[in-house]
Formats: C-alpha cells, sequence, structure tokens
C-alpha cells in the first residue's frame, strides 16, 4: 500500500515498481489481440499512460496486474474497434506465381523472442488452455486475428491467462452470460480453423537442427528438390504484408521456381527466433557495394520432421530483431 500510496501522489518511481514486473507481458496480451508488434507497443503506451492519469480511480479491489490487464484490453478493443484502423494494405502487384489463395491477416508482425524472455515466470491462472510457448505462435496469433475483438478478448483472458469467468466478465464490463457465450463460439472457431495441434518446438533438439541445417543449404543454394523434401504435404507459404498464399507442395514449388528465377540468390542466413520458432534474415549480395543487404526475414514452423509452414516478412520487422540492413561481405 505504501508503493501505491506514493504512486498516487506522483511518484514517478513508485509508479514504475508497480508497473514495471508486468510491462512484458501486457505487451504480450496487446500482441495477441493487434497482431502486430508496433500496434502493441503504442497500445501498452497508451495503457501506462492511462494507468498514471487514473491512479487515483484505482480503489485496490482487483491487483495492480488485473487492474493493467483491464485498461490494456479496452484500449486494445478500441483500437480494433475504432474506424481509423485499417491493415494497411501492400502494393501486392502480380503475385510471383499463381497462388491457391489469399490471406486475411496481413498485418501480422513476428514478435521477437528476446522480448519473451522472463515471461516463463508469469504463471497462467487455474482456467488456462494453453501453455505461453504454443499461445505465441504465429499460428495461435493469426486464428485470433480472425475472431471478432470480443471473442478475442474473452478466450485470451479465460484460455491463456487462465481468468475464471466472473472475473474476465467483471474486467470486460460484461455479463458472465456473456462472456461463456463469448468463449464457446471462439473455441469453436478456433478449433474449426487452421490447426493448431503442433506447439512451436524448442530449439533443443539435434534431429530439429539437423533439419533446420538442411533446410538453410537448401535455401541458400535455391535447390527447390531438396527444399519441397523437407515440407509436409500440406504445407502453407505466406508472405504478409503481401496477400498471397500457397497451399500444398506442388503451390509451394511453383512459387519457390518463380522467386529463385527473379532474385539473386542469397549469400547468407542469419539465425533469430521469433514467437518461440526458428528464423532467420535473408541477405543477398549487394554488386553496387560487394556487401551484404538484407531483403527479408524468413520463419520456419516445424511439425515432427518436416517443415509446415514457411512465413516470410518485409525488411520492415528488422529493427526489432537486431537484424542489421547490411552486413559486410
Amino acid at each position: 500500500m505504501e508503493l501505491l500510496d506514493r504512486a498516487r501522489a506522483g511518484d514517478s518511481d513508485a509508479f514504475a515498481a508497480l508497473v514495471d514486473p508486468h510491462r512484458a507481458e501486457l505487451q504480450v496480451h496487446c500482441y495477441r489481440m493487434l497482431g502486430s508488434l508496433q500496434d502493441a507497443e503504442d497500445a501498452l503506451q497508451e495503457t501506462l499512460l492511462a494507468a498514471w492519469v487514473g491512479l487515483a480511480g484505482f480503489e485496490g479491489r482487483s491487483s495492480v496486474r488485473t487492474w493493467l490487464y483491464r485498461i490494456a484490453t479496452h484500449r486494445c478493443l478500441n483500437a480494433l474497434r475504432s474506424a481509423s484502423r485499417r491493415p494497411v494494405l501492400a502494393e501486392a502487384g502480380a503475385p510471383p506465381a499463381e497462388p491457391t489463395g489469399t490471406g486475411e491477416v496481413v498485418w501480422l508482425q513476428p514478435y521477437p523472442d528476446l522480448m519473451l524472455d522472463g515471461l516463463a515466470d508469469q504463471a497462467p491462472g487455474p482456467e488456462a488452455r494453453y501453455e505461453m510457448h504454443e499461445a505465441i505462435s504465429l499460428a495461435f496469433v493469426t486464428a485470433l486475428q480472425l475472431l471478432p475483438p470480443n471473442q478475442r478478448a474473452v478466450l485470451l483472458l479465460r484460455d491463456v491467462l487462465g481468468y475464471r469467468a466472473r472475473e474476465s466478465a467483471e474486467l470486460l464490463g460484461l455479463s458472465e452470460d456473456a462472456v461463456t457465450s463469448a468463449l464457446k463460439r471462439a473455441r469453436a472457431a478456433l478449433e474449426g480453423g487452421r490447426t493448431l495441434d503442433d506447439a512451436p518446438r524448442r530449439p533443443d533438439g539435434s534431429e530439429e537442427r539437423e533439419l533446420l541445417d538442411r533446410f538453410v543449404a537448401a535455401f541458400t543454394s535455391e535447390d527447390v528438390d531438396a527444399l519441397i523434401a523437407l515440407f509436409t504435404d500440406d504445407v502453407w507459404v505466406r508472405m504478409p504484408p503481401l496477400p498471397f498464399e500457397y497451399h500444398g507442395r506442388e503451390a509451394a514449388r511453383r512459387f519457390l521456381t518463380a522467386v529463385g528465377a527473379h532474385r539473386a540468390g542469397l549469400a547468407r542466413m542469419v539465425p533469430v527466433r521469433v514467437n518461440r520458432q526458428p528464423a532467420w534474415g535473408e541477405y543477398v549480395r549487394d554488386p553496387a557495394t560487394g556487401g551484404l543487404r538484407l531483403v527479408g526475414v524468413l520463419v520456419a514452423v516445424v511439425s515432427g520432421d518436416r517443415i509446415r509452414e514457411l512465413i516470410h516478412f518485409d525488411t520492415s520487422v528488422a529493427p526489432s530483431l537486431s537484424l542489421p540492413r547490411t552486413l559486410d561481405a
């Protein structure tokens, strides 16, 4: 209470001591809600500002953590419902090869593993159904983006954070019946969508390391046949913010063949980790300087002894992954 009283009196250090232990998990929550690291950072700053301004109104009937989650969730809901928040579609132009479809979540961004450190210490409540490493996967975050805002919030509060129905209802300002109904619809939508069966694998197995080494060797040498052999039959290839998607080995082969014919060969793939999944910065040699230039970030989703999904992001996500735009040769 002394820390809270000092913060209410305008002590910014006391306020920081109250909120800093929850900052990382609040940003992840905003990321799950919004699907974009940039939007999540904005929502977190709005949350902390609103908490500072509204601290006098905090009556202590819930924990500071729950109070902050209430503010953050409503900030995200406001953003999702705002007419000004619309995904900015990239200038797609012609696809490199005939796609099998177009994706709806073109604003998706990866979340750096370095920003997830310490979150394992935040144990979810007794109602949680998803483990931390599963609930941060790109497949899970993508599936969330297809839910209506209230269903998204309810599912995160109940099944990821583990709040009880009554607590979630109070947090959202809804009735328990409304929360129960929204949760039922959200669960049904996730179960009926793209598979979420495989949680992200941890980078500690020799078999996975061997698979990823073979993938990098095939990708840098543009050996399409070797790449296809590493994919599952139902592999997905996606490239947000472009909407084009390729589903299945033959579609992936068309895409990789077409891209390889119009792109300078990769000179280096620099490993990083995002969403508890393996990723690489893709660098090509710049003929003008002789150095290496970043052209994208590639994420692989591993399922068993095969790769189930490839997601190519543009270079706008590089700063959050500490990937330099250029490298010396």
